[in-house]
């Protein structure tokens, strides 16, 4: 049919260039929609995740003994 016009409602979300949330600089701040403020962040949110399992490996290993080590009692 013509005349239809779809709408299609659009956030904007700040993104920090530099991945630096303390850094608010004019020339550091993006207006992003939301899909591409996910793909800006994505290797960001990637090395964020594995210093996280890293961490919680690391606090294992130091309180429980090394993965894969089972102590049945």
């Amino acid at each position: 049919m013509l005349g239809t016009v779809r709408t299609t409602r659009v956030v904007l979300a700040a993104a920090h260039r530099d991945h630096d949330t303390a850094n608010n600089a004019g020339s550091n701040l993006a207006a992003f929609c939301q899909r591409c403020h996910m793909i800006h962040d994505r290797p960001e949110h990637q090395r964020r995740r594995w210093r996280t399992l890293f961490r919680r490996k690391a606090m294992g290993d130091l309180f429980r003994g090394p993965y894969g080590t089972s102590t049945s009692g």
